[in-house]
């Protein structure tokens, strides 16, 4: 259970048996939606952000939880596109916060620029070559290298990238956190990785995550 519950409602619905997945750097509600296997039928979504104008539950940093959440409150942890928000000396705090606050078989499910294709677009096509178009506008490889450089420009800091990440280095950092098994995929822009408890069921987050369209099985360990 979570130490600091925000409503009622919040209180109502972890009694009725449902499973809490943090939402770390969860960005305004509209944009960094949870993944498909956190189907809102059976999973409580709790939002924290360092930026209060993104209305989260509890406002504070992903690298020290500890005045928020007590150890083993969650099932999971979902991270979309934070990490690369941190310095490179904070996503191991980041990543061992994960897991304090993780039941002993709950998981961690992180997506974030996957910087080796990044770079390789860099080389081959250009800094300013448009990779993508998102909500935002279009995406190049500097804006997935250093943040989306239009919304920086308008004001939001918070935007910015400080480090980046690889399949080893992210993979290495998770098991350093204490995790006992990570299993890391490339797709398309993106890095994905699957941060396993002692106790987790390995096989039954494998089938539903390939079940909501993510399909890990044929990742690196």
């Amino acid at each position: 259970m979570i130490a600091l519950q925000k409503t009622g409602q919040a209180r109502r619905l972890a009694d009725a048996g449902s499973k809490q997945v943090l939402n770390c750097g969860s960005g305004p509600r509209s944009i960094r939606k949870l993944d498909a296997i956190f189907d809102p039928a059976a999973w409580q979504e709790i939002r924290i952000d360092l930026d209060p104008r993104v209305e989260p539950d509890f406002v504070g940093s992903m690298t020290n939880m500890r005045g928020h959440f007590r150890a083993r409150s969650f099932d999971a942890v979902w991270s979309s596109h934070s990490l690369e928000h941190l310095h490179t000396h904070e996503i191991p705090n980041a990543l061992a916060e994960f897991r304090r606050i993780l039941r002993d078989d709950g998981f961690a499910l992180i997506s974030c620029p996957d910087l080796e294709t990044v770079m390789t677009l860099f080389l081959e096509r250009g800094p300013n070559c448009i990779a993508y178009h998102s909500a935002a506008g279009p995406v190049t490889p500097l804006d997935m290298m250093f943040g989306h450089a239009s919304s920086i420009a308008s004001g939001n800091q918070h935007m910015a990238h400080h480090s980046g990440l690889t399949a080893e280095l992210l993979g290495g950092l998770l098991l350093r956190a204490g995790f006992a098994e990570a299993v890391t995929k490339r797709q398309n822009f993106d890095l994905w990785a699957l941060a396993l408890t002692d106790d987790a069921d390995r096989d039954s987050i494998l089938t539903n995550l390939q079940s909501a369209g993510l399909d890990m099985s044929n990742g690196s360990e």
